[in-house]
């Protein structure tokens, strides 16, 4: 519903710049994060982590979910840092093994806490219990990327956003997608395994730090056609007198300066699984190229 009352995903996307994936088959209530992190970290130390931006999330593979209680788990960790992205496997027995995974260095982009892997992994939420856009519309993106890219594609937990279900993370990269249709979400997967970016229904670069940024960085995508993971990384941003944000942002050639301002909604709608939607977003003037290198 959001995307047919002209609602625009860009600026849109948590803050994450790491990440801890915990692979937990079987269905998911509501709490189902909570109670995996509960069975390996104290009260508080994930909302410490979670500040300085590292975001914890379950993953279980595509179709039928059931629960093997003897089973390994798969563990990822992972950076989006720009220019510094990594990504590590491992294998658990037992979800209390978590609290040995050192997450301070993950946090701080530092590798060394499994098998490397050079390829991304893609994320549909798929998370029903917390709304039920994600089952409805993440599930066949889901079952879409297993098809196609089978052992890269997961389910995972609310990644935020509901409204622009299906939503699929790809990580480490570190972009978020939303609104996407299984063939389109097929086509960001086909980007991202050749290093680039999908600019249409992108809600935003995850460790870039504020929607201004993230919003920047994808007009600046657009403007100059640009698709590397890299290509735009805003460094600044300052408040203006009108409430408009100016962001820099530098990109292989040169600086660019946006001015980004904030859309109240016109229009609303009904969701058949989220009740009222009003989609708000930003516009931007065209961008200014401030230097060249």
């Amino acid at each position: 519903m959001t995307r047919l009352l002209g609602g625009n995903p860009a600026g849109t996307a948590a803050l994450m710049t790491s990440w801890l994936l915990i692979e937990q088959p079987g269905p998911w209530p509501a709490d189902a994060l909570e109670t995996v992190l509960g069975k390996a970290f104290p009260a508080g130390r994930m909302e410490q982590l979670r500040a300085r931006g590292l975001r914890p999330l379950l993953i279980r593979t595509p179709g039928r979910h059931q629960r093997d209680q003897q089973a390994t788990r798969t563990v990822f960790v992972a950076s989006g840092v720009p220019g510094a992205r990594w990504l590590e496997r491992l294998v658990i027995n037992d979800l209390s093994e978590l609290a040995a995974i050192d997450l301070e260095a993950v946090v701080d982009g530092r590798p060394g806490h499994g098998e490397p892997v050079s390829t991304p992994l893609f994320l549909a939420c798929t998370h029903g219990a917390k709304d039920m856009c994600c089952a409805v519309l993440g599930r066949p993106v889901a079952a879409a990327l297993a098809e196609n890219h089978p052992g890269l594609s997961w389910e995972v937990s609310h990644v935020g956003g509901d409204r622009w279900a299906g939503n699929l993370l790809v990580v480490p990269d570190g972009f978020l997608h939303g609104q996407l249709t299984p063939a389109e979400a097929v086509l960001v997967a086909k980007d991202a395994l050749k290093g680039q970016v999908q600019l249409e229904q992108l809600r935003g670069r995850t460790a870039s730090p504020t929607q201004w940024t993230q919003y920047a960085e994808i007009v600046v995508r657009r403007h100059a056609g640009l698709r590397g993971l890299d290509d735009a990384v805003a460094t600044g941003e300052r408040l203006n007198a009108d409430d408009t944000r100016t962001v820099t942002v530098r990109c292989p050639f040169g600086v660019y300066e946006v001015t980004i301002g904030k859309e109240a909604a016109d229009r609303a709608g009904s969701s058949r699984c989220a009740g009222r939607v009003a989609p708000t977003g930003f516009h931007a003037d065209t961008p200014r190229l401030l230097a060249t290198v």
